[in-house]
């Protein structure tokens, strides 16, 4: 029988992890723990958006610099993702947890301090590892905690911060930045991270449980060693293109990231006939409506991801907005997006992937409207605050029911693997938008009056067509049963 993350019994969580189990913790107090840690993290992705100007205007960054400056991050989190979640699997879901938390405060710490660009993008990457070791264990440790009725609320407030935590990085960086505690400008916008980060390992120490991992699982190294270099050639001419003009060495290393994903599935396709452990198992690509669903999920990052950059760049720049002004402008989004992560469940199970396509509707409708209102060179008004609504209410509706899809057909067995599948795109789709859509802003931003707008208008109406292609994707996925 294929247990589901809905489902009331799991013989996994019953015969296969009964001397950790998570229940016999406070499972309010663990949530809220690994909650915690989880969007700190995700709110570090989107947390330097707002600080760009800052950045570069302090530290004298170049396009590039700034670009690496928020994908570092998503760079080493997309790559080292998988491996954290099958670590979980080998070393426990808690300690990982814990020690992915410790190298994340403390590169924190180190970014927060940091002296130049390039000290900054390294403790960036530092970040991202730290994530990626935490991060993939917190869907873990919620599933050991909760069944039934309170594993399906748990798992609304999941999604809530996952959708909810990138618009939310807007918001607190730019009163961070205006803050500008001690004339720190930027700083604060990571070294806030420190004491929040010291208050959740001290939590964890207390109310998570102690395992030690799932017997019978290995880290498929050959499948490490294959699928880093892989996502690495794939992003760095992305986030690199722009500044280097599209050099010939990137569009090579794009053509090699296609053939060593071929390799990828052929080899961890090979290791799994021979009963080995592959790092992306086949029978979690499998499952019924999986793939188009991460395929859905890539798009809708990519879109929400690149629209930020650059409305955050032409709201400080060619506006004049303030780091605060332009965290602020993100608020109504913020709002319906959480309005929409925590309620969207209401809706009878049926209706699920209707919510999932009219959200990118609407999305797509709203972002049409931005183009219209800011194209021109004006702030949009109360129109572009009631369109940053309606954004925000489509990008919920996009992105909350489509996780709850996926997770839904997971078994319990394989959510640690499926969990890292799910960040590992999600984090690449981050990378993706910044570095294409916000790269097409760059080149049409020539500094020239009136580019700005047009540039930035240009990318709303590239992203409404880019929801519309969610919209499409999304009606193909197969509704529960």
């Amino acid at each position: 029988m294929t247990t589901t993350l809905g489902s009331t019994e799991s013989v996994y969580e019953n015969e296969g992890n009964k001397q950790g189990s998570a229940r016999k913790s406070r499972p309010g107090a663990v949530l809220a723990v690994v909650l915690l840690g989880y969007f700190m993290a995700i709110l570090d992705v989107a947390i330097v958006n707002v600080a760009l100007p800052t950045i570069r205007s302090t530290l004298h960054s170049s396009g590039a610099g700034l670009q690496l400056s928020v994908s570092g991050y998503t760079i080493s989190y997309a790559v080292l993702i998988v491996t954290g979640a099958r670590l979980g699997d080998l070393w426990g879901h808690a300690r990982l947890f814990r020690g992915g938390l410790v190298l994340f405060t403390l590169a924190s710490l180190a970014c927060g301090l940091a002296p130049s660009t390039g000290a900054l993008v390294a403790f960036r990457l530092v970040q991202g590892a730290g994530a990626a070791a935490m991060m993939p264990q917190v869907l873990s440790l919620i599933q050991r905690t909760f069944e039934g009725r309170a594993r399906l609320k748990a798992m609304s407030l999941y999604t809530a911060v996952i959708s909810g935590g990138a618009v939310a990085g807007q918001v607190l960086g730019g009163v961070l930045i205006s803050a500008d505690i001690l004339h720190s400008t930027w700083r604060p916008c990571f070294l806030v991270n420190v004491p929040v980060g010291i208050v959740v390992l001290l939590a964890s120490i207390r109310v998570l449980p102690k395992d030690k991992g799932e017997p019978g699982r290995g880290l498929d190294p050959v499948g490490v060693a294959i699928l880093t270099p892989t996502v690495l050639a794939f992003v760095v001419p992305l986030v690199m293109g722009h500044d280097e003009h599209w050099p010939l060495w990137g569009w090579l290393l794009l053509g090699a990231s296609a053939l060593g994903l071929a390799l990828f599935a052929v080899v961890e396709s090979r290791i799994g006939r021979r009963g080995g452990t592959p790092i992306i198992p086949g029978r979690v690509l499998r499952l019924e409506g999986f793939a188009v669903s991460v395929g859905t999920l890539f798009l809708s990052l990519v879109l929400m991801m690149g629209l930020m950059f650059a409305i955050t760049l032409h709201l400080q720049g060619a506006l004049g907005f303030s780091a605060l002004d332009s965290g602020l402008a993100f608020a109504p989004q913020a709002v319906a997006v959480f309005l929409v992560a925590m309620n969207w469940r209401r809706l009878p199970q049926r209706w699920f992937v209707h919510e999932v396509v009219f959200g990118f509707l609407l999305t797509s409708a709203s972002v049409a409207g931005m183009a219209l209102v800011l194209r021109h060179g004006g702030t949009g008004g109360g129109a572009r605050w009631i369109l940053m609504t309606t954004l925000g209410f489509g990008l919920g509706f996009a992105f909350s029911p489509l996780m709850g899809l996926m997770l839904s057909r997971v078994p319990l067995r394989d959510a640690a693997d499926a969990s890292g599948v799910i960040a590992t795109l999600t984090q690449i789709g981050q990378v993706t938008g910044v570095a294409t859509v916000g790269t097409l802003f760059l080149n049409l931003d020539t500094g020239a009056r009136g580019s700005s707008a047009h540039a930035v208008a240009v990318v709303c109406a590239v992203s409404a067509g880019l929801a519309l292609l969610g919209a499409l994707a999304a009606s193909r996925i197969p509704r529960l049963r």
